[in-house]
């Protein structure tokens, strides 16, 4: 049967009886149509004739089977953005094809598979001798079936990034399925633990980050994704000591953040030579260069972010150090630049007075001090004349500010919040910064490199029938993600003694979750309800006490962690006492208190909400705790770009009889923003704003009120499509009040985008006519007289619009 013959055959009323075509060993019309039926069978919404005859036009003369089935795969995917559904077509295409792939080199099994990658120097030898000794039981554990939970992009992303590739062919040497019970094999004792682990993660409802799937049961066994290195000394072998440490993390796919604070700073006095310092810029540059080279085995660009408290005299180069304009000779083009706030700071900000600029050179003692001992000794060095110069604080924060509209980069991140509520604080070891996306805080010091594992719950498969959360589930799945957050310690690969001093010492793991949207929409509560809230602080009170209590089990059994007497919870305090509040499960945290008094913890911290933009999209959920960006996403994968439309929003839609095709160009015409579709109901309107069009005071409030049940941080962006110094101000001096201790980029939007971003939200703050996206807090005022208009978005930084945004499978430096 010849192309033609199949494209007629297929549109046509009756479909031939031919099984082959001639010659190269495609199938027939017939096969191939019913091949796709059946992949389609639960798919109310698809059209399996639509996409073979769509298939088969575009289908050049001579092609084979492997064309075809690229074809039909791209036909499908194209579809997803008139019909959600086809993204599930799509994917079992493709992971048929990756099973005849992993098949055509004499893979017929899970065994095999993992035979193959050990003779061809991928998989380890404890991870072949584990799976050997129980071959039939882990073979007889996989399920393909369990592929059909994947959603087109999630399993592009797993075949593109994750599966163990041949060196030399570089065919796929494993399927989805036998990828995730490899990492389970890697990470397990029993075959009963690396089965249960297994149908966990193939479930989707929780899933380890990308460091944990890309090396588990693999020779380099490197599976933590956040490393914190304390500042160089202030002496040249120790910062070419901290160049080799971060040259190394980053190699075994480290994210690594890193303080500067220690480092002398331009024009300071070098007594051994009588000269003066260049400062830091120079050295940061080094690091630049060296990130960019060492590029996480091949697999993504090295990434690390620098923070520097504002006291350093070189605060004001190291805010320009991403600017697209000036001396590119002072630029880093691939550090990500993190502010490391006192207190002190941010009231003299709201006081409008002066801030002093101290070389620590001249106080080396400020980098270890937070709090009222930092207060004293900063005022005390201020009266005594020992700094650089002076600058009105507002004037510098108003630089922080432009550095995060121009860049989305300048974190804002808050010394004292940090150290104050940290569990690892109480006898005297400090939190000398956060991590490469703000998530973790954990003491270092120059022995110690913190160190941190993660995962991420996915709260969208933790649903009953009704829209509600399972909780039993959810208490389930935490248990399971806690055990193996800690089997990770004692298994990784340390890539510096730094961080093989620390990590066993203080045991921390940081599980976060994922899906908060998908559960808001199941609910049908708007992100900014007082609802929303209220739930998204109970899931966090539950996985926050499931894990400390899983943490205790594991201390009956194995002991505490060493450093346990070091820390608050040796002295009776919990993260909720330290903000404060009263817990709404009283008997179970009493008897936790109770048991842990006994015990102690396996672990010194046990939470951190990290952006999942990669693992959100293997898992199919919206990321981590945040909002959705878009209705409408272009999703650009190796086989080229596709739309993906918000299937909540559709399901919706298609309830009301509103999912028409006036729908969905209206919606594609608004760049993905339903507030302008006059046809939709209000409450459909108000459930779907995007990130853009929501008050931020929103996503802080949320974030406030989970914090007492997060004994790490959370990755919090926040959204302005128009940014001005005036609004910023006001939003990140609230997210400081509100006792937050850290926020990750600003995300804004390109110019051409603005206008159709820019949606009035009722309760949203103005000041002075100016609207900052707030909402409701007449006592914030705007704190930094400086130029408010709007900052071009146009010289926002490319990386910062994109990242994890709108191509979540590209995400360079998360989960």
């Amino acid at each position: 049967m010849t192309v033609t013959d199949m494209r007629t055959a297929v549109t046509s009323a009756g479909v031939p009886t031919q099984a082959r075509s001639a010659g190269d060993g495609a199938p027939g019309a017939a096969d191939v149509l019913a091949a796709v039926r059946a992949l389609a069978a639960d798919l109310a919404d698809v059209e399996p004739q639509r996409v073979v005859a769509k298939a088969l036009a575009g289908l050049p003369a001579g092609a084979g089977r492997a064309d075809l089935d690229r074809l039909l795969i791209h036909t499908a995917a194209e579809l997803i953005g008139e019909e959600p559904q086809y993204s599930r077509l799509a994917a079992r295409l493709l992971a048929a094809g990756i099973d005849e792939e992993v098949r055509a080199q004499g893979v017929g099994s899970f065994t095999d598979s993992v035979a193959l990658g050990h003779a061809e120097g991928l998989v380890g030898d404890a991870a072949l001798a584990f799976v050997t000794a129980h071959a039939a039981r882990l073979d007889a554990a996989v399920d393909p079936d369990n592929n059909r939970r994947f959603e087109y992009f999630g399993l592009r992303t797993v075949y593109d990034r994750y599966l163990l590739r041949h060196p030399e062919t570089r065919q796929v040497v494993e399927t989805p399925q036998y990828w995730l019970l490899r990492v389970a094999c890697g990470l397990s004792r029993t075959p009963e633990e690396a089965v249960g682990f297994y149908r966990l993660m193939s479930s989707l409802a929780y899933l380890p980050s990308s460091p944990t799937l890309f090396n588990s049961g693999t020779r380099h066994t490197q599976m933590s994704s956040c490393y914190l290195v304390d500042s160089p000394r202030d002496e040249l072998g120790s910062i070419y000591e901290r160049y080799a440490q971060v040259a190394q993390l980053s190699k075994f796919a480290g994210g690594i953040g890193i303080s500067w604070s220690r480092v002398r700073s331009r024009g300071a006095l070098i007594r051994g030579t009588n000269g003066h310092s260049n400062g830091i810029v120079p050295w940061l540059r080094t690091l630049d260069a060296s990130v960019a080279a060492v590029n996480q085995g091949g697999r993504r660009k090295g990434a690390a972010c620098v923070y520097l408290e504002p006291w350093h005299p070189d605060i004001e180069e190291f805010l320009q150090l991403r600017d697209n304009t000036g001396e590119d000779a002072r630029r880093t083009h691939n550090l990500n630049l993190a502010n490391w706030i006192p207190d002190e700071f941010m009231r003299r900000v709201d006081a409008d007075e002066t801030w002093s600029l101290i070389d620590p050179n001249e106080m080396p003692e400020l980098v270890d001090l937070w709090g009222e001992e930092f207060d004293a000794a900063y005022r005390r060095a201020e009266a005594d004349g020992r700094y650089v110069r002076q600058v009105k604080a507002r004037d510098l924060y108003g630089k922080m500010m432009r550095t995060l509209a121009q860049t989305g980069n300048g974190w804002m991140t808050f010394k004292d919040a940090s150290n104050r509520t940290c569990n690892q604080t109480a006898a005297g070891d400090v939190v000398h910064l956060s991590n490469l996306c703000t998530e973790i805080i954990e003491v270092c010091s120059d022995g110690e490199t913190a160190v941190c594992n993660l995962g991420s719950v996915n709260l969208a498969r933790h649903l009953d029938g009704d829209a509600g959360v399972d909780w039993e589930k959810l208490r389930e799945t935490v248990r399971t993600a806690v055990t193996f957050l800690d089997r990770v310690i004692d298994i990784n690969y340390y890539p510096s003694d730094q961080a093989a001093a620390s990590n066993p010492r203080w045991r921390p793991v940081g599980l976060g979750l994922m899906g908060l949207q998908d559960v808001f929409f199941a609910r049908k509560l708007p992100f900014d309800s007082p609802e929303a809230k209220e739930l998204s602080t109970r899931i966090s009170e539950e996985i926050y006490l499931t894990a400390l209590e899983t943490s205790c089990d594991l201390a009956k059994e194995a002991g505490p962690h060493p450093a346990y007497p070091q820390t608050r919870a040796a002295q009776g305090k919990l993260q909720p006492d330290l903000w404060g509040v009263t817990p709404t499960q009283t008997a179970r945290w009493a008897a936790l208190r109770e048991r842990v008094g006994v015990h102690g913890l396996r672990n010194s911290l046990l939470i951190a909400i990290a952006p999942t933009a990669t693992i959100a999209s293997i898992a199919g959920c919206y990321e981590c705790i945040e909002p959705q960006v878009s209705n409408l996403f272009k999703r650009e994968t190796l086989s080229g770009e596709f739309l993906q439309i918000n299937n909540a929003l559709v399901q919706a839609l298609k309830a009301r009889g509103l999912w028409t095709a006036e729908v969905r160009e209206e919606i594609k015409r608004s760049e993905g923003s339903v507030q302008g579709v006059a046809a939709l109901p209000a409450d459909v309107r108000e459930l779907f704003r995007t990130a853009w069009e929501l008050p931020q005071r929103a996503l802080i409030d949320l974030a406030a009120a989970r914090s007492p049940y997060i004994d790490q941080s959370q990755s919090l962006n926040l959204f302005l499509a128009s940014p001005t110094i005036g609004k910023l101000s006001s939003m990140y001096r609230y997210a400081w009040a509100s006792g937050l201790k850290t926020t990750y980029y600003l995300r804004s939007r390109p110019a051409t985008r603005i206008q159709q971003a820019t949606v009035s939200v009722p309760g949203q703050l103005q000041l002075n006519g100016t609207s900052h996206g707030l909402g409701g807090d007449p006592e914030i005022a705007p704190l930094v007289a400086v130029d408010d208009a709007l900052i071009p978005a146009a010289a926002v930084d490319a990386d910062a619009v994109a990242c994890s945004l709108e191509n979540p499978e590209s995400c360079e430096a998360c989960q």
